[in-house]
């Protein structure tokens, strides 16, 4: 059998076809050999059901050998197909629009909203709405079942106590204990058989289902006409029996035509992942189901038994279509163009000695579309990632890395707070933008219309309201028009340098991801190719090639259906993997190395991979193909002993040493994360084995002689970077290989339009592609450097798109330190849960961006950055220098939040002098003081909170100084840190994410010039002040000048706030006179907090996207009286003002301004561990509903939106059980629009532990607002091994025995308006 199937030019038909939203492309190969491509619109009712019938019964028509005619609603001959592929953007839409099948979701009992709930965190942390997504399921079945890892509670027991353990059964309940409101039932910890998992640790199941019920439970869902079932049981990735269980019964039952089991979808860990991957193959298989059938109806019955009928899987290979589930589907139409790029543009390239490299230089793939853009990445292998999110639903599943941005030919254009805005809304196909002729909106296509770049006469007359009219010039240049009067930003532009501006803009959000895919991972961006395909990606490539430092761009002859040509070349493939708990190098005790005589995992681990070699290879021969043609690729999916950033290794490299794995693995830990971890054993998390068959791979085209430039066909008007341009037009299907074409011109593909810019150069391979030379971006630098003894420099004069531009890069700098520290750092704290901030400032530490991260750190690092400026600054210190780094946490002192939270700065020095600072800000899990975790409930002085830092140089002279800052976090008065060595990994993670803030920021100055860069930071500020400043001129004018609120503290201290705002300028007093003294307690809050809060605030209430920077709090003046709560002395307590009394500073501010009802106002803050480890988490809670929208239930809001631990990995780390995690039903406040509710959360130790809750909203509810009811309270409870409760409060420390839990029932948000 041929590759993957196909044999052209052996008289048959060989179909690839892609099924976009909007087009769908057809690649053939006719029985001669010959390849055709076409294109056809996907949705035309009055024409054809079916699109890619419609494709293969027009091809079919015209190319049959024999002249047989195939007429239009007849069903299809398939005599002469041999092989259809197909990729399909059917399950994607159904994701998006919600419209899969109705399902209910079978899940351990406890927690039935847990996939609700997810990780907590919102995805746009200044939206008051906290949107989410719907989740897919429609209702739950909580089934009474448990299993539990033995590790921890077998830690310390004999063999006998174990065998007792083992022989006992589950006690049951007393009927006193079942009276109690807190006995859940819930089956003892650690009764019942030990069983060897599929990982190989030992599992305890203690409470198996019940047949009987879960069939009664059954079969109410089938009444309500559920024929969809996920199911998803805790562990079942280990011991997967009592999922196997209820999928038995529902197949017997015989009414569910869908039933998806977790582990069977992916054998993972991580239950949330995992179970939403279960949801979305139950929801969305039958929609591929249905679509099959359709397309099915429209051949005759040899399409099933005569035709090869393959999809593309996300992970960029081929199934048959009796295996293609909607979990693998996501990006089923964008992995074509994955395979396409990759077998076609990879390849050596022409050196500038003119000679051939002999390794191939890496690709980026550009897809840009009309919605959307795909950005990915190709060096020789297909990269691959095992957990994503779309459209709010992860999946955990092998997928292509693909990065999606919000930026496409349909993404629409504003004009917003002196800033040129792209997307993320998009015109889509319908209405369309303004040039479609239907009344649709101003988007990137109007604006190449309007340049030139897309000429309507080379595009069909199917536009209009009866499709029969061109693309509309004149309206499109009538709305940029338009938008040129209406708009101050735009004053003085034509409407075409207002369409060039858009089209900058919408480069540089494209670039965005491309330098994230590279430049994060430790890769130059400036050694790529930029492959460019989709229907709008040419228009953009040469532009945006030379803004990434990209000289070499492929333009494919199919570019504009390369999806499609891909699926023709892709591998048929088969995966398995099963997960693991193995050790496969142990440290030597020095650090220095591995044990290279010990491999722990050598017997099982090659057993395991043959095992699942054999089932993927005979999965590929059940397919018909014969055993010689199939590839088997063996990986160990890798991590270091206590971290949890896993790397997918492939067995192969550095096979002549010892624990070849282990070396491969190091390599790329440390290229992508800048360092090693000495002295960690590496785990083998799991095994994964890819079985394929090899698809088509094109030849390199061999080099052609230059043969001049081609006759141009004709010429046009277009607008480039220095204006109108008159330049040759040619039409792609007339050059010849060795044609030689410099820019600007523009070149007309029958699918797409190419646009070469000034300084681009192109030729014509030997199989007619597009080879582009893009001469470099001369760098500002270069050019101030030329000009060194010119009498006067150019002021520079803020111009709105550059400033849109800027926006982009150093957001985008800023977001690329999060990754860093966020891949680099070793703790839970900081690599899962994202509890850090990273930001830029300039030279005089005034905030210039902050990624979104943490809100409570946002105003607070500038007071810490102004505050080492000036320390170190001062009479008798020794100054700045270059290599220098700062570490400080105190928060009345040096501009901290609270001590754990530990801040790294670092200069940026250019040519001997300070031009900016860069500074990360982390939540070290432990800095010692008086209990685990430095959170604890009942301090009264700071030093009892742990380590504090004034000002040390954490890096001198460029050498790290572990010595001295060791000595600060273990010499404390009440104790040093717990965990000294994750505190010293986590502050070299930050000094490492400062240093990739710094490449970039170099890279910048370099790029543009010093002085536009330290413009552009006081512009950006600017901007921000405006656009602050407006919205409180906006709220003067329709509430009064004078504001104000209070709300009080547990204890009855209050918050008061009044703001006095000047109609005319803008500016505000935010006066918060009559807030109650310091207390003796943690809740007092730094000044530092409170400016975290108001820019939080302010930034939220303005309610569009804006710069995040010091100019928020420009029109701010602050009157904080001294020793108060909010101004306390530099000695008292602080741990929990930042986690606490920020969440109520925020609901004070908003209640002020009207916004919306309180939200759950703490951040529930628990700590757990021994003299072994140390634990922290926050716990989401309710928030409150606004004007138009009700409150969202277990979410974190405001101040924070770390995430929570996986349920599945707390229990593998920690020494504990989840009883139960789900919404605190009916504890949001009533109203017009209901506050949201909190949730539950109980744990249970394995062992003694000491376990502390500092929390808020214990006494007083969450207020509701214009009529709306407050929510309810929260509520910790110990329960003791009877069932009874005690309230312990809202602040409490102390042990906790094995049998007893803690349950934490968190305050809900307020309502809104009187509830109706």
């Amino acid at each position: 059998m041929a590759p993957s199937g196909q044999t052209r030019g052996d008289g048959k038909f060989h179909f690839a076809i892609d099924r976009g939203g909007t087009f769908t492309d057809v690649h053939c190969a006719l029985p001669s050999g010959r390849e055709i491509v076409s294109k056809l619109l996907s949705v035309d009712p009055a024409n054809y059901d079916d699109a890619p019938t419609e494709g293969i019964r027009r091809i079919l028509d015209e190319h049959d050998p024999n002249g047989k005619r195939y007429p239009r609603g007849e069903v299809v001959d398939t005599t002469l197909i041999g092989s259809i592929r197909m990729g399909t953007t059917v399950a994607t839409n159904a994701l998006l629009e919600r419209e899969g099948e109705r399902m209910g979701l079978v899940i351990t009992k406890g927690f039935g909203d847990l996939l609700r709930i997810g990780d907590q965190t919102r995805s746009d942390i200044f939206d008051l709405t906290c949107k989410a997504p719907e989740v897919l399921y429609e209702t739950v079945v909580e089934v009474d079942e448990r299993v539990m890892l033995a590790n921890f509670f077998d830690e310390n027991k004999s063999e006998e106590e174990i065998a007792r353990l083992e022989q006992t059964s589950q006690p049951v309940p007393k009927e006193e204990s079942k009276k109690c409101q807190y006995s859940f039932d819930w089956p003892e910890a650690g009764v019942g058989k030990r069983i060897t998992g599929i990982t190989g640790e030992k599992v305890i199941p203690l409470q198996a289902p019940d047949a009987d019920a879960v069939r009664v439970s059954l079969q109410q869902l089938a009444e309500q006409g559920i024929q969809s079932l996920a199911v998803v049981f805790l562990h079942a990735y280990v011991y997967p029996e009592h999922e196997k269980l209820v999928g038995e019964i529902a197949k017997s039952m015989g009414c569910f035509t869908e039933i998806s089991l977790s582990h069977e979808v992916m054998s993972m860990v991580k239950m949330v992942p995992r179970g939403h991957t279960a949801c979305a193959a139950a929801y969305l298989t039958p929609k591929i189901t249905e679509y099959l059938a359709g397309f099915t109806k429209g051949f005759d019955e040899g399409l099933m038994t005569n035709v090869r009928l393959d999809f593309m899987k996300s992970d960029g290979g081929l199934t048959p279509v009796t295996d293609f589930g909607g979990h693998q589907a996501i990006l089923s139409g964008p992995a074509g163009g994955v395979v396409g790029y990759a077998k076609t543009s990879y390849r050596p390239a022409l050196g500038e000695d003119g000679k051939v490299s002999n390794k191939p230089i890496p690709v980026i793939g550009f897809d840009m579309g009309g919605t959307s853009t795909d950005v990915s990445r190709y060096d020789g292998t297909l990269e691959h990632v095992f957990e994503t999110t779309t459209a709010g639903v992860s999946i955990q599943a092998p997928q292509l890395d693909i990065h999606t941005v919000a930026a496409g030919g349909g993404s629409r254009l504003f004009l917003q707070n002196g800033l040129f805005v792209v997307g993320p809304e998009s015109a889509k196909a319908h209405p369309g933008p303004v040039c479609y002729r239907k009344n649709g909106y101003l988007a990137v296509t109007d604006a190449n219309v309007v340049l030139g770049r897309v000429i309507p006469d080379h595009f069909p007359n199917i536009f209009g309201p009866n499709e029969d009219e061109p693309l509309d010039l004149e309206g499109s240049r009538a709305a940029f028009q338009a938008l040129v009067e209406q708009n101050e930003e735009a004053n003085g532009r034509t409407a075409e340098e207002l369409a060039y501006g858009f089209v900058q803009v919408a480069n540089e959000a494209m670039c965005r991801p491309i330098r994230n895919l590279t430049q994060m991972r430790g890769f130059d961006i400036t050694k790529h190719a930029l492959a460019c395909f989709g229907g709008a990606g040419p228009q953009h490539a040469c532009a945006m090639a030379r803004a990434l430092g990209i000289t070499k761009v492929y333009v494919h002859r199919y570019g504009g259906i390369l999806s499609a040509y891909g699926l023709s070349m892709a591998d048929a493939v088969v995966e398995e993997q099963e997960p693991a708990h193995e050790v496969y190098a142990v440290a030597k005790d020095d650090g220095s190395g591995f044990e290279e005589d010990k491999d722990p995992s050598a017997s099982t681990r090659e057993t395991r991979l043959e095992q699942l070699a054999n089932k993927a290879r005979s999965a590929l021969m059940k397919q018909g193909y014969s055993g010689e043609t199939i590839v088997i690729e063996r990986y160990l999916n890798m991590r270091y002993q206590g971290t949890d950033n896993a790397i997918m290794i492939k067995e192969g490299e550095h096979e002549d040493r010892p624990l070849p794995y282990a070396t491969t693995f190091v390599e790329n830990y440390h290229r992508e994360f800048g360092f090693e971890l000495e002295g960690r054993d590496i785990l083998i998390d799991d095994f994964r084995v890819r079985a394929f068959v090899p698809g088509a791979t094109p030849e390199p085209p061999p080099q052609v002689p230059p043969i001049g430039p081609p006759p141009p066909t004709g010429s046009t008007r277009a607008y480039f970077e220095c204006g109108w341009e008159t330049v040759s037009t040619y039409n792609f299907e007339d050059l010849q290989p060795g044609h030689e074409i410099k820019g600007p011109a523009i070149l007309f593909q029958s699918i797409s339009t190419i646009v070469l810019e000034i300084g681009c150069d192109a030729l014509v391979t030997a199989d007619g592609d597009l080879d582009i030379t893009v001469a470099p971006k001369r760098s500002e630098g270069d050019v101030a450097a030329e000009s060194v003894g010119e009498e006067a420099k150019t002021e520079i004069v803020e111009d709105p798109v550059q400033l849109s531009i800027y926006a982009h890069r150093f957001m985008g700098i800023a977001e690329q330190m999060g990754r860093t520290l966020a891949r680099t750092a070793i703790s839970v704290n900081i690599k899962e849960r994202l509890d850090f901030s990273c930001a830029l400032f300039t030279s005089d530490g005034g905030l210039v961006a902050n990624a979104p991260h943490i809100p409570v750190h946002l105003g607070a690092m500038q007071s810490a950055v102004r505050f080492q400026v000036e320390y170190w600054n001062g009479e008798g210190r020794e100054g700045i220098k270059e290599g220098d780094v700062f570490v400080s946490n105190h928060p009345q002192l040096a501009g901290g939040s609270h001590l754990p939270d530990i801040t790294v700065i670092t200069p940026v020095f250019h040519e001997g002098k300070i031009i900016f600072f860069v500074a990360s800000r982390g939540h070290h899990s432990d800095i010692g003081g008086i209990s685990p975790g430095s959170m604890p409930p009942h301090s009264t002085e700071l030093e009892q909170e742990g380590a504090s830092i004034v000002a040390f140089k954490l890096v001198k002279d460029g050498k790290f100084q572990e010595a001295g800052i060791t000595d600060i976090l273990v010499n404390q008065e009440f104790g040093g840190t717990r965990n000294l060595k994750d505190n010293l990994s986590d502050l070299r993670a930050q000094v490492a994410a400062n240093n990739s803030g710094i490449r970039l920021l170099q890279s910048l100055v370099k790029e543009n010039g010093l002085e536009n860069v330290s413009a552009y930071m006081h512009f950006i500020q600017h901007n921000a002040e405006m656009a602050v400043r407006q919205m409180l001129k906006s709220f003067a004018s329709t509430h009064g000048a004078r504001a104000s609120a209070i709300d009080y503290l547990d204890d009855g201290t209050p918050i008061e706030l009044t703001i006095d705002i000047d109609p005319a300028s803008g500016n505000a007093c935010f006066d918060f006179e009559g807030t109650g003294p310091q207390m003796l307690g943690n809740l007092n809050a730094p000044p530092a907090v409170t400016y975290s809060a108001v820019i939080y605030s302010l930034r939220s209430l303005v309610g569009q996207d804006i710069p995040l920077n010091q100019g928020c709090l420009a029109p701010i003046e602050f009157k904080i009286p001294p020793f108060s709560l909010l101004n306390p002395s530099n000695d008292v307590g602080v741990v929990g003002g930042n986690v606490l009394t920020s969440q109520r500073v925020v609901d004070v501010v908003l209640k002020a301004f009207k916004a919306c009802a309180a939200s759950q106002g703490c951040m529930n803050n628990l700590t757990f561990g021994d003299d072994r480890f140390g634990y922290y988490e926050t716990i989401a809670g309710g928030a409150g509903a606004g004007p138009t929208w009700d409150g969202r239930s277990g979410v974190h809001t405001h101040c924070t939106n770390t995430r929570i631990t996986d349920p599945e990995i707390l229990e593998r780390r920690y020494p504990v059980l989840l009883r139960r995690f789900g919404l605190r039903k009916g504890s949001g406040g009533a109203g017009l629009h209901p506050g949201g509710d909190g949730v539950q959360r109980e744990i249970e130790p394995l062992r003694p532990l000491v376990m502390s809750i500092l929390s808020e909203r214990r006494c007083l509810r969450p207020y509701g607002l214009e009529g709306g009811e407050p929510a309810t309270t929260g509520r910790n409870l110990l329960i003791k091994k009877d069932g009874t409760a005690l309230n312990i409060g809202a602040k409490r420390s102390g042990s906790i025995n094995v049998g007893e839990r803690l349950l934490i029932e968190t305050p809900g948000g307020g309502g809104w308006g009187p509830k109706q």
